[in-house]
Formats: C-alpha cells, sequence, structure tokens
C-alpha cells in the first residue's frame, strides 16, 4: 500500500523530496475528483490532503469510503492557510491545536 498528496503546486515539491506520492490540484473541484480517483483505486493506505483544497476530505468522498477502512484520509495544514490575507498565524495555530487534540493551548 501506498501514500498519497494531494496539494497545491507550490508545496508539491516540499512532498516529492520527502519521497511521496504527489497529485497538484488547482481548486477544491479538482482535488475532489483526485482524491475520488485514488480512493477508487484502493492502492493507497493513507491520502494527506492539502486543508485548503479539501478542509474535510471524508466529506468530499463519504460515498467512495462508504464500508471501508482505508484508505486513512488526512487533512494537512499548508504554510499558505496559516497566513491568509488577514489571518493571523497564531490563531490558526491555536485552532488547529484545540481541533486535533481538544485542548486550547496558548502559545
Amino acid at each position: 500500500m501506498k501514500i498519497a498528496v494531494i496539494t497545491d503546486p507550490e508545496s508539491a515539491a516540499g512532498y516529492r523530496l520527502g519521497g511521496l506520492e504527489v497529485a497538484v490540484a488547482q481548486d477544491p473541484a479538482e482535488a475532489r475528483q483526485v482524491l475520488t480517483r485514488l480512493v477508487q483505486t484502493e492502492d493507497y493506505a493513507l491520502i494527506v490532503v492539502n486543508m485548503t483544497l479539501l478542509p474535510d476530505p471524508y466529506q468530499a468522498v463519504k460515498r467512495e469510503m462508504r464500508g471501508r477502512d482505508l484508505p486513512v484520509l488526512l487533512p494537512a495544514a499548508a504554510h499558505r492557510s496559516a497566513v491568509a490575507a488577514g489571518d493571523d498565524a497564531e490563531a490558526f495555530l491555536q485552532g488547529l491545536i484545540k481541533e486535533t487534540m481538544g485542548y486550547e493551548i496558548k502559545l
């Protein structure tokens, strides 16, 4: 079983340098199409999805995942999502930690 990453073009090179298979998507619609295709191949144990493209990847392919344990779909923060125009990077990280761990941590 393999690991794949669906991300934007700016982040793709970093994942490739890490030895991961990368699929590039320009927008949420394209990311959903790529995710659907990867899930249907049944070749992947883990698919990491850029949160900027698909904040909740499971909801995007809920029908395709029905009755399946694999692949695990993992939303991952992208460098652009933390510093989007007008956003506070510290507030973003606090929210991400609270959502992931269930605890609010003061940075």
